[in-house]
């Protein structure tokens, strides 16, 4: 099988995604096309054997095919035409806007170009942190209390500090503060309005147990281990950085048989619905034996590769299990009936 690797795009986590895109040539067995879309949203086809960060940074990938990309895939120019570059699926790994936020995957369905990766609806509800709690609590998996606050409204909170201050639509922890007291509020909101019109505010739980699972559904549904990730007071941007680097494997948390199933139940919920295509790390905290659901990933740092004990073959499982567009018939039936009823 031979796997696209598409990554980059116009986002603030744009090189997060370069690094994960690095990462994934240490795990996956098959055969690898790199496709880099750089912040002007032009699509290279960068040589799998010279990929670097420095050829990003430095801009020399600017030297390597320029691709196009129109119904049935990508392509690039030869002397006389122009040729399609050839691959089995392509694999969405560009985080934050763009790649998780529905653009992409607009444009994948729209070119009928087949793919692993969140689709339209559930990009749009992931990737906004409201959304998700919305959805999740329609779903049945609980939140933690939380508030919305607007750019330009007063900067007055009903939540009893400490708290967390999120952007809305924003992942990495990029622009995240914990927030103790009334006065280092203007400042973390500053920071967090850098990056976001809106914010989210949640009560900061000291110490609170969270676990990560990652997983998909083919035939069925393949999980991850679950992990309980070492932090000091929340995952920060740099703890988390180093995440999408991961490609060795971490210890699976000690969790009685209970919690882990109250887990992956929570899981099933969040997955079934929307997620089919993709696979998606769930963020999920544990409160007096309660599941919570802190973010869903759907394009996770470095896939999440590091939870499975076999990722190249889950990669190829999910790749054959992909949802199927309806086929919209070509009849014009209506039209002619208009034509028919007027005479024409």
């Amino acid at each position: 099988m031979k796997i696209a690797i598409l990554f980059g795009a116009n986002s603030f986590e744009h090189e997060i995604s370069i690094v994960s895109a690095i990462a994934l040539k240490k795990v996956l067995k098959e055969e690898l096309v790199y496709i880099f879309c750089d912040y002007h949203r032009s699509f290279y086809l960068v040589p799998a054997d010279k990929i670097t960060s420095k050829r990003f940074s430095s801009g020399e990938y600017k030297k390597d095919k320029k691709l196009s990309i129109k119904n049935g895939g990508f392509y690039h120019k030869t002397l006389v035409s122009e040729k399609k570059l050839e691959f089995d699926v392509l694999l969405n790994v560009i985080h934050g806007s763009d790649g998780e936020d529905g653009k992409i995957a607009s444009l994948l369905d729209f070119f009928h170009i087949s793919y692993i990766g969140p689709r339209n609806e559930a990009s749009v509800i992931s990737y906004n942190k409201l959304f998700t709690k919305m959805y999740a609590n329609e779903f049945g998996v609980k939140t933690l209390n939380y508030e919305i606050l607007q750019k330009n409204e007063p900067r007055e909170i009903n939540l009893i500090f400490p708290v967390i201050i999120k952007p809305l639509r924003l992942g990495s922890s990029i622009g995240i503060s914990i927030v103790k007291d009334k006065d280092e509020l203007d400042y973390a909101l500053d920071v967090a309005f850098e990056f976001d019109n809106q914010v989210l505010i949640e009560p900061f739980v000291n110490k609170i147990k969270e676990y990560n699972l990652a997983g998909y559904k083919g035939g069925k549904y393949n999980f991850s281990i679950i992990e309980e990730p070492q932090k000091e007071e929340f995952l920060d941007f740099d703890k988390k950085y180093l995440d999408f680097s991961r490609t060795k494997k971490v210890n699976e948390a000690k969790l009685s048989d209970d919690m882990a199933n109250k887990i992956r139940e929570a899981f099933i919920k969040l997955y079934e619905p929307l997620f089919a295509g993709a696979l998606i790390r769930c963020d999920f905290f544990v409160l007096d034996n309660e599941v919570y659901i802190n973010e869903i990933n759907p394009v996770p740092g470095s896939m999440a590769n590091y939870l499975f004990s076999d990722f190249s073959s889950a990669i190829k499982d999910l790749a054959i299990s992909l949802p199927k567009n309806i086929k919209i018939p070509k009849t014009y039936k209506y039209i002619h009936k208009i034509q028919s009823a007027k005479g024409k």
